[in-house]
């Protein structure tokens, strides 16, 4: 099985297609959590923290979109959030977050497309799902659909690329229809704490109205 590198990253961002992004992150999926932690990756742990600050002790399921190996919803149970349901594209990443014990259900899934019903949750995060090669823009609608009114979203965008790609339009649009409020944005911050010095991200939290 080929093994996909930190220092590659130019290969993920120039997936050009759904299945292209699956199959590098089902190679991936072995060797992820090793290689992103020994790189001082602090995101997923950083965006739990942001959204459990905005959604306080409120009960309820939350979605992990996007939910790679786990990362994300594994410090959400840590920190006694359930249950939480993830899902992701690639089987693989699914096969390793499975071993976390954090979720109550995991499914294949793509953002553009949920399986799930109008305001079935009471907060999403999606974290490291919106870079280059990944999710489109239009993604959010479905992520606002999914979650009720009242419910906190929590996601990632990367400084270099967000606007080039097309999220601020989709954010201001949710908004102006009343589908959600920002409550806050991060200051920009490198998710590599011992890696790739010229990345740099923020973290948006919403709350659906």
């Amino acid at each position: 099985m080929s093994r996909q590198k930190t220092e590659d990253l130019g290969d993920v961002y120039g997936a050009d297609t759904p299945e292209a992004s699956r199959r590098i992150y089902d190679d991936w999926s072995q060797s992820y959590d090793a290689e992103n932690l020994a790189k001082g990756f602090r995101l997923p742990a950083v965006a739990a923290g942001f959204l459990a600050r905005h959604l306080g002790t409120t009960e309820g399921p939350i979605l992990d979109a996007g939910c790679g190996t786990g990362l994300v919803g594994e410090t959400l149970a840590i920190l006694g959030y359930s249950p939480i349901t993830g899902c992701d594209l690639s089987p693989g990443m699914l096969a390793a977050a499975e071993g976390t014990g954090a979720y109550a259900a995991l499914d294949v899934a793509n953002l553009t497309d949920l399986p799930y019903a109008d305001d079935a949750f009471a907060a999403f995060a999606c974290i490291g799902s919106f870079g280059p090669g990944h999710a489109p823009p239009e993604s959010l609608r479905e992520l606002a659909r999914v979650t009720r009114p009242g419910g906190v979203g929590v996601f990632n965008l990367l400084d270099a690329t967000f606007e080039e790609q097309g999220f601020p339009p989709v954010m201001a649009a949710l908004a102006a229809e009343g589908r959600w409020t920002r409550i806050e944005t991060s200051p920009s911050f490198r998710p590599y704490l011992l890696s790739e010095p010229d990345l740099w991200s923020r973290l948006y939290a919403v709350r659906m109205d």
